[in-house]
């Protein structure tokens, strides 16, 4: 992986050398090996290298091809580059290198735009076509890897991090409260916003041509044209299994040497097994185990599968360390308050394994592809569990627990929602609108945020997968929301962060179209989640591990806010500018934090955020 960064912004040359130079430095953590950068007296590109294939001089960037007069720079792997190169030789074209980077050079010169959906891999690219003026900015189907920009007065500054284009313009940002709102909601924004106005993520599957201060966006891949597959249950066994190999053999690929970060879970124990089979050489596989796990860690399962699989296999013991360090860190990563806590091992279990291996590959996607959640089943039954909800018979729903009554309250309130939008939205939060995460802000600030709709994401996927049954337009909406905005957002910037370079084989273009275009019957099938990829690895993977409960890994933050953090969160909530925002309301901020650290209640969430969102605005020159 890289960094890459950019800009069209009118200064003279040594002005623009300058100011590229800058944003290459802020991405240094992303692509530590070499950098590079060009400047015309239109654009500059600049490119922070993270070498993985062809770590010899020539595929250095920004890469040239003289003739066209084409420029790119380029984040992510491409998996089919050598059937590409292939093609593209046929129809004449000359290599220079043994790079993915070439091969999308050479194909845009060859085909244009069609290039972006020929492309199976994950990847940020921007290519500057000299010849006619134009720059193009691209981002792979899922959102694997970032792309942020701002398009004003007539210019375009982009890059793999919003840090680098707050250096270019070091004015003070006004908040983005639609931004906001779903953050209070979510823990994190969940479209193409960020909290700073006027910076944008490039939607996944979307492509940007920027000409004489024009900017048009396009697509080259949308979720809602993947075409059904009707074929037999049997056959779509087979051809998973067959098409989940390709996918890893496929991103075996690489100049420097490959690990698996192995938790144990159905998704990992699958890479595993078709990495070690594949991989040329002894693969080496991590699981983990941290000082704040409560045992609740997987290490059994992950050593059985393993030694199953003869890997190389290691056990780390990650320690915490200093928490408001770590927490201080990551937000300055994120450039956001991100609030979904499992950043915070992913980040130490890279940092661990950085000095022996720059590429590892690990199991994101699978839940959203296959179907992992409880939600698809409870989607699947809808009609009974909507009738037991209205009866009253909630306890025939959920084990209803003082432990899991705030969770039933939820997830009973959300299947009760007559909106399918609403539905979906309210299943995705560990908040309610009964019990509302603004409740913590001043008067006048919830009124500001009065006039913007949370759940607007959700709204527009309902009506985008509208042609399809429940359960799969869930898991579209999946794909399309929490994947790029939580899951992958956190594997990016924690793994970037340490210069690791993570690789999802469950991402893989041709899998998750096939996958996707099945019925939802095949994916949830009678109450067992994941039904399809289970039948796929029977016969490969033990059977202890398939039939295993779901057990995931826990981040106990709410302890953490009651003990180690008790002190940290309130200088954090409390500090001079905080309060001078008129932001939070001190009175009920007080009772929250009152009540979670005498086990009262259970604000953690809530907490968590506000603590990171009190980070953010720290570090930020942010109006409100």
């Amino acid at each position: 992986m890289c960094g890459i960064s950019g800009f069209t912004i009118k200064m003279n040359l040594g002005e623009k050398q300058i100011a590229i130079r800058k944003m290459v430095h802020l991405l240094n953590h992303r692509g530590p090996d070499d950098s590079g950068i060009y400047v015309d007296e239109q654009v500059a590109l600049g490119h922070a290298r993270l070498s993985i294939i062809d770590l010899s001089s020539a595929g250095h960037q920004p890469m040239v091809l003289e003739k066209e007069q084409l420029q790119i720079i380029f984040n992510g792997e491409i998996y089919n580059f050598q059937a590409l190169r292939e093609e593209l030789k046929k129809q004449g074209r000359v290599f220079n290198s043994h790079s993915d980077t070439e091969v999308i050079l050479n194909g845009f010169a060859q085909w244009g735009t069609k290039v972006f959906a020929k492309l199976n891999g994950i990847f940020a690219i921007a290519i500057w076509d000299k010849k006619n003026e134009s720059l193009f900015l691209a981002r792979d189907r899922f959102g694997v890897k970032p792309l942020y920009f701002e398009y004003k007065n007539e210019n375009i500054v982009f890059a793999s991090e919003p840090k680098c284009i707050l250096a270019l313009d070091t004015d003070s940002r006004t908040i983005n409260y639609q931004a906001f709102h779903e953050f209070m909601f979510y823990g994190n924004p969940i479209g193409q916003e960020t909290l700073f106005s006027g910076i944008k993520q490039l939607t996944p599957g979307n492509f940007v041509c920027f000409q004489k201060g024009k900017m048009q966006t396009n697509y080259f891949w949308k979720a809602e044209e993947v075409m059904p597959v009707g074929i037999p249950e049997k056959e779509a066994v087979e051809r998973t299994r067959f098409l989940l190999e390709q996918a890893v053999k496929n991103q075996l690929v690489s100049d420097v040497p490959v690990g698996v970060f192995l938790s144990g879970g159905i998704d990992s124990s699958a890479i595993t097994a078709f990495a070690s089979k594949h991989y040329k050489g002894k693969l080496k596989t991590y699981a983990a185990h941290f000082d704040f796990d409560k045992g609740s860690n997987e290490l059994q399962k992950a050593k059985s599968v393993a030694h199953h699989f003869g890997t190389d296999h290691e056990e780390l013991e990650i320690k915490g360390g200093s928490l408001p360090d770590i927490i201080t860190t990551l937000v300055d990563h994120h450039d956001a308050p991100f609030s979904d806590a499992a950043n915070i091992p992913l980040y130490l279990l890279s940092e661990k394994v950085k000095s022996k291996y720059k590429v590892i590959l690990q199991g994101d996607g699978g839940d959203e592809i296959f179907a992992g959640y409880r939600r698809y089943q409870l989607l699947e039954e809808l009609k009974k569990y909507r009738s037991l909800i209205l009866a009253g018979k909630i306890s025939n729903v959920f084990p209803f627990s003082h432990p899991t009554k705030n969770r039933v309250e939820r997830m009973a309130a959300a299947l009760g929602h007559k909106d399918d939008a609403m539905r979906m939205a309210l299943l995705l939060t560990v908040e309610s609108q009964k019990k509302s995460p603004l409740k913590v802000l001043t008067k006048d600030f919830r009124n500001k945020l009065g006039e913007y709709d949370p759940f607007l994401e959700y709204k527009k996927c309902n009506q985008r997968f509208a042609h399809l049954p429940l359960v799969q337009r869930m898991l579209y909406t999946d794909t399309q929301i929490i994947l790029p905005s939580i899951f992958l957002e956190k594997v990016d910037k924690s793994t970037m962060a340490q210069s690791i370079e993570v690789r999802v084989p469950l991402l893989d273009n041709d899998l998750t179209e096939f996958v996707m275009g099945l019925p939802q019957e095949f994916k949830v099938k009678k109450g067992e989640k994941k039904w399809l990829l289970r039948q796929a690895l029977r016969g490969i993977i033990p059977d202890t591990i398939l039939d295993a409960p779901k057990t995931g890994f826990g981040v106990p933050y709410e302890n953490w806010l009651r003990q180690p953090l008790k002190d940290f969160l309130k200088e954090t909530l409390f500090t001079q500018k905080i309060k001078q925002l008129n932001l939070l309301d001190e009175v009920v901020l007080e009772k929250l934090i009152r009540e979670h650290q005498s086990s009262k209640a259970d604000h953690g969430f809530l907490l968590w955020k506000l603590m990171n969102f009190s980070l953010w605005v720290e570090k930020n020159k942010v109006k409100f």
